[in-house]
């Protein structure tokens, strides 16, 4: 190593430095591995899922022979063909089965699996089943159920603070309506896929696009009937995921290991968009009823929610799911009282699962209505209802599940967006505009963002790591974490980087996999960095000390001399290069590998009480939103978006800039034009591009500013003081509605409250004026 790189000053690419994702350039010109790319095995089969075609009912019979007839196919697997255990739900309830056996309980529900020489001759042969069913009553919408004493695939929350029927009764204004939250297709670039790959003995190896190996490990055991160190799991990296493929990637790999256990050959699955579309899991879209009480300023005294979700026919992970949209239920503001209940409703549609932000987005949708309802009621600007009731520092600062809110960031947050967007004075044009714009109407909102994080359930809030230190001085890093193109992998590499001093360069993540890290939690709940980052740091410095430690004793001098610099050691007067430190230790017989575990502090949760300490902290971040309408139309454009957002003490600000822009973009396509619809016999009929739409390049605001509060810091002892920012940037896309909202209420003066329920579609739009220009003719 030559001198000037030993004398440099601070490596490349270390903590805080501004970083491209380690797969960019990958990423752009076609070269990133994804699992459709990895060469086949000799003799690779292929799967294609039969699915059912009725929403509900039992099969009377399944007539398979001219699937199997068809040249090509090799066999037709059904629920009797499963070895193991013909269940993958993911809590353990027994209500999701890998293919269904007599009965079906929603349109493509999968039930049998046609096994080929080609995916072609799999996909022609499935379409040949001759399957009767006895159908039987469904329900598809829970508009209409009673979410107090209808089905439910889960047991209920109750979050209860204060007497909240009491303090709405005796509150001097009160109101109280129904809102109506959508759902949302993941719409991942990268479908769902697995590839199994017998090995011998039992052995299968799996390479699987999912968030969850360890879990996917498990099942596929189960539904064997193996013990689960005869299945690895691999993921390097799947193109996309936002929840979609926690539990969702269950089925297809544990599928594909059937198939490749009874036949002795790899077996690939990857359903075509529609099928997956079809067959998996989206986000919950809710029925919120509110009640709520409060004086003449706007101040709120009592609310009382019911948030009744569509969950599907299993209950996948709607309880945790409908469990978090009642945490968020005041996002950032103080209820002096308050009663909140979950409703996880049964539905014959497929079941919903995990989306960014897991419920917690549908739940800030439900206080923000709130606050929206009072402004209107007391003619105020909502922004001001907001600040009046946000929570406090010192006082008003306990949650509706009892924990206390002690880092409150959302006053300043708001103040200093407020003042950089000019949020005053451009309301003060959009209201001078709107007064001599006969058909196009301007509208701004400014929200807020309060995101708890922690897994609820205590148990997943665990990572493990893997860190091997090579005779040149070379680190080779695997963790429990998953890439999905969220920057996970280069954050863990800057953080093991800084550990050593070294360059980044010199840090090799390897794909993750169950074979060298087990029993992983799941990437979501914006823990990845978090979890892993500390565990990784914590198998780094176990190696850094028996480096230091040898140093001391191999040069006799005292541990507080020793100094790791970029690139070098300090050792009492001379610098030792890195690798060369590393070598001589080797040599003196020193261990350098080590395993890395850590496990978030501080959190606990009653759930049966409403009450504990459920996140470890907050993350915090603001959105101001200019949007126009055509009042003619219902179309509309987003004109401006100003963000700012605090990540603590950011890892890697380019990776954070660049998920913050995605989330507020994905939280746009849900509010606005992402709409899932079902017809009356269940079909989901909005199952391809064609025919759902998520945000296009052109749906962008115009003028897109977004900026990260450089001085925040976590008050937590996270991994280097920085804090998660994977899902609460999407909620920072509340802003998108309620900017809609302002603007359809200046057709009505802003006297009525516009309740523009999302996705606010330009049909929605356009019915929403047209029912305000009625009332306030009427």
């Amino acid at each position: 190593m030559n001198v000037s790189r030993l004398q440099a000053e601070r490596i490349s690419g270390g903590v805080a430095a501004t970083l491209p994702h380690d797969s960019a350039r990958k990423h752009v010109t076609g070269k990133a591995v994804y699992i459709d790319d990895m060469p086949e095995p000799a003799g690779t089969l292929h799967g294609c899922l039969g699915l059912s075609a009725v929403a509900h009912g039992r099969i009377a019979s399944m007539d398979l022979s001219a699937v199997r007839a068809v040249p090509g196919v090799v066999d037709v697997l059904t629920a009797r063909d499963i070895p193991g255990d013909n269940d993958i739900s993911p809590t353990g309830r027994r209500d999701e089965p890998v293919l269904a056996e007599t009965n079906v309980e929603f349109f493509g529900q999968p039930i049998f699996l046609v096994i080929a020489r080609t995916r072609d001759a799999a996909r022609r042969a499935c379409r040949l089943a001759k399957v009767e069913y006895e159908e039987q009553p469904f329900v598809v919408d829970i508009d209409g159920l009673d979410p107090r004493n209808g089905r439910l695939v889960t047991p209920p929350l109750t979050l209860k603070r204060g007497d909240a029927a009491g303090a709405i009764a005796g509150a001097p204004r009160r109101l109280k309506g129904r809102m109506r939250v959508g759902g949302q297709e993941h719409f991942y670039l990268e479908g769902h896929i697995a590839l199994a790959v017998p090995g011998e003995d039992q052995d299968v190896t799996v390479y699987s696009s999912t968030q969850h190996p360890s879990e996917v490990q498990h099942m596929v055991a189960h539904a064997l009937g193996i013990p689960s160190h005869a299945v690895t799991v691999e993921i390097r990296r799947m193109g996309g995921a936002f929840g979609g493929k926690e539990t969702q990637s269950n089925q297809f790999a544990a599928l594909a290991a059937i198939a490749a256990r009874k036949h002795g050959a790899a077996v690939k699955i990857r359903p075509d968009r529609d099928d997956d579309m079809t067959a998996t899991g989206k986000r919950h879209d809710f029925l919120i009823d509110y009640e709520v009480g409060f004086d003449d300023d706007g101040r709120v005294l009592g609310v009382d929610y019911v948030y009744a979700a569509r969950c599907g026919f299993s209950a996948d992970l709607s309880g945790p799911v409908t469990d978090r949209a009642l945490f968020h239920c005041d996002n950032a503001y103080f209820w002096p009282a308050v009663h909140a209940v979950s409703a996880p409703l049964y539905t014959n549609t497929v079941s919903n699962t995990a989306f960014r932000g897991f419920g917690g987005p549908q739940g800030m949708a439900g206080a923000e209505r709130v606050i929206e309802e009072v402004a209107f009621a007391v003619g105020k600007d909502p922004l001001d209802i907001r600040k009046l009731n946000f929570y406090g520092e010192t006082d008003r600062n306990v949650t509706p599940y009892h924990q206390t809110v002690e880092d409150n960031l959302v006053g300043r947050i708001v103040s200093e967006l407020e003042a950089s967007c000019e949020y005053r004075s451009r309301r003060r044009q959009i209201d001078a505009f709107n007064a001599n714009s006969r058909w196009v109407r301007r509208g701004i909102a400014l929200t807020p963002v309060k995101f708890g994080i922690s897994f609820t359930a205590t148990h997943f809030n665990q990572a493990g790591a893997l860190v091997h230190v090579y005779t040149d001085g070379s680190v080779h890093l695997n963790h429990g974490g998953t890439e999905m193109g969220q920057g996970l992998y280069v954050k863990v590499a800057q953080i093991v980087a800084e550990e050593f001093q070294i360059d980044i360069e010199q840090v090799k993540v390897t794909a993750t996999t169950t074979g060298k890290v087990p029993n992983t939690s799941a990437t979501a709940a914006s823990s990845g960095a978090d979890l892993n980052g500390m565990a990784a740091q914590a198998a780094a410095r176990t190696i850094r000390g028996r480096l230091a430690d040898f140093a001391s004793t191999r040069y006799q001098v005292p541990p507080e001399q020793i100094e790791f610099r970029p690139n070098r050691v300090l050792v009492g007067n001379q610098e030792i290069a890195f690798a060369e430190l590393v070598k001589q230790a080797y040599e003196a017989r020193i261990q350098l590998s080590a395993a890395g575990f850590y496990k978030t502090p501080k959190i606990h949760w009653d759930r049966d009480k409403g009450e504990g300490h459920p996140f470890y902290y907050f993350a915090y971040g603001a959105a101001c939103t200019e949007v126009s309408i055509d009042t003619l139309t219902g179309e509309y454009m987003v004109e401006r978006a100003d963000i700012l957002h605090e990540t603590g003490r950011s890892l890697n600000p380019a990776i954070d800039l660049g998920q913050i822009e995605g989330g507020f973009v994905q939280g746009m396509g849900w509010l606005t034009t992402e709409e899932l619809w079902w017809d009356d016999k269940g079909r989901l009929r909005t199952h391809a591009p064609s025919t759902y739409k998520i945000p296009l390049a052109s749906d962008r605001p115009k003028i897109f500013n977004v900026r990260l509060a450089d001085w925040s810091e976590n008050r937590e002892a996270t991994v280097h003081r920085s804090k998660a920012v994977g899902e609460p940037p999407l909620m920072l896309a509340l802003s998108v509605l309620s900017a809609l909202s302002d603007a359809v209420a200046s057709v009505a003066s802003h006297k009525i409250c516009p309740r523009l329920d999302p996705p606010a579609t330009p049909e929605r739009v356009l019915m929403t004026v047209e029912r305000l220009r009625r009332e306030a003719a009427g």
